[in-house]
């Protein structure tokens, strides 16, 4: 996709003009819902200046938020959107409290809002129309080829076929040895010799090949007349043989590398934003909420009954390394630390089972954060006792510690969180971590915390 790289940057640029002055806009027309006038008053040019610096921030880490083209899905579309404006709303909030810009009128916040929001997704939907229109027209079509009938080139036809809305068009396929009972039989255009003629008669302007690579005659003339002839070649190698479920593939300088399973923290840049936030989201609620609750819990946990404020507990982390972890205490001083508790567990005290329903109890987990020993998502990690149990059972069980546990996960906000009494808890468990591994990103993060907020506000059945 590099051929495309240009085009996105501009398409990058030209978006975040369209949504500024459609911020702009739907300034002027809150203001004269309100006020009767599109003369804007100081503090609020201010705002909308932070407004926008926001939502440029917020549109940088989404990539629907740059893209009208058909990657992706109108179900995943407006869902991005949404958790762009949830994060919009949530920094934008924030900045409110600290730039003091209490004044503003709610209800001029709220028609901005609206506005905004009906103004930019009515946007890309026109944008995204367009599109499609242009990537139906002959004018925009790529006309290619696919060299070979294997298990590839199926997989390769079906997968561009299914992405129309790239603009493509495909033309048929060239191969010697093409089964005259295969259902794809009558798009074969004829064999490899033909392969030039056709191409230079309709205007070829790709050429996938997906035979074996051990006919290197074959493809170094294949190559040079690609390049005489400006048709782009491209080799579709065929691991069908080795690998049996998606991979990734990348290069380190110039050697090409497979990646059976997608982990898109592998990449620094990636853990560097998530290493960020948890220090920052860490510091804020270390220094201003831990202060406030702090006397109030232990106060509580040392009247109920005798015994430490604090729990310490050896977790496995990343790569089962033990961390010590931190819980304000919700039970009675026992003997059975590594045993999960269950309903009506007679070892919660009624302040730890308040604890527990909202979450409080893993308030001091963020010195874990701080410390590096966890994040603030991630999968949760278990007993010492759950590792050296499960890790026999589930098959991909280990695979959660890859990364660094979290105070709350994927699998928690999705409902599976309490108890694991029968197997299949566990695996669903493990089952979402995993999803939450292979299917990362910032925006997915925001979504867990807002998630594990509200979950907190109306309370968990299974939170005990």
């Amino acid at each position: 996709m590099n051929r495309f790289r240009h085009y996105y940057s501009f398409n990058r640029v030209m978006l975040l003009i369209l949504d500024v002055t459609l911020i702009a806009s739907a300034f002027k027309f809150s203001n004269i819902i309100r006020y009767g006038t599109t003369d804007l008053q100081q503090e609020y040019n201010i705002f909308f200046v932070l407004f926008a610096l926001v939502w440029w921030i917020v549109s940088g880490f989404s990539n629907f938020m740059v893209r009208v083209d058909g990657f992706f899905p109108c179900d995943r579309r407006l869902s991005n959107l949404i958790n762009a404006f949830i994060l919009h709303a949530f920094i934008l909030a924030s900045c409110i409290v600290v730039f003091n810009l209490e004044e503003l009128s709610r209800l001029l916040l709220l028609y901005t809002y609206l506005s905004t929001a009906l103004l930019i997704g009515f946007s890309r939907l026109l944008l995204l129309f367009a599109y499609r229109y242009f990537t139906k027209s002959d004018v925009a079509h790529t006309r290619y080829v696919i060299v070979g009938t294997g298990p590839a080139a199926m997989g390769l036809h079906q997968t561009l076929n299914a992405n129309d809305d790239l603009g493509t068009k495909f033309m048929g396929f060239f191969d010697d040895n093409a089964d005259p009972l295969s259902p794809y039989s009558s798009k074969v255009k004829g064999g490899v010799d033909d392969l030039k003629e056709y191409c230079l008669q309709h205007s070829i302007d790709e050429v996938y090949y997906t035979l074996p690579l051990n006919n290197k005659e074959q493809i170094d003339d294949l190559t040079e007349f690609a390049d005489d002839n400006f048709v782009y070649f491209r080799i579709v190698p065929d691991f069908s043989a080795i690998v049996q479920k998606d991979v990734n593939m990348y290069f380190y300088h110039n050697v090409p590398m497979i990646s059976i399973r997608r982990e898109p923290l592998e990449i620094a840049s990636n853990r560097v934003m998530k290493r960020l936030f948890d220090v920052a989201f860490s510091l804020t609620v270390i220094l201003l909420i831990f202060p406030i609750v702090l006397p109030l819990i232990a106060l509580a946990i040392r009247l109920e009954s005798k015994g430490p404020i604090f729990f310490k507990q050896l977790r496995p982390g990343k790569k089962n390394r033990l961390f010590v972890c931190y819980k304000f205490r919700t039970m009675k001083v026992n003997k059975l630390t590594e045993v999960q508790a269950t309903k009506d567990d007679p070892r919660i005290t009624r302040v730890g089972r308040f604890l527990r329903k909202t979450n409080l109890d893993e308030l001091p987990q963020f010195f874990n954060v701080l410390l590096g020993d966890m994040s603030v998502v991630g999968p949760r990690p278990n007993l010492v006792s759950q590792l050296d149990h499960y890790s026999k059972l589930i098959t991909k069980y280990k695979m959660r510690h890859f990364v660094t546990p979290g105070i709350t996960g994927y699998a928690q906000v999705s409902g599976f969180r309490g108890e694991t009494k029968e197997l299949k808890l566990m695996e669903k468990r493990v089952e979402y971590d995993v999803r939450y591994m292979e299917n990362w990103s910032f925006m997915m993060d925001m979504k867990i915390i807002f998630l594990t907020v509200w979950n907190m506000v109306k309370g968990e059945k299974n939170a005990y």
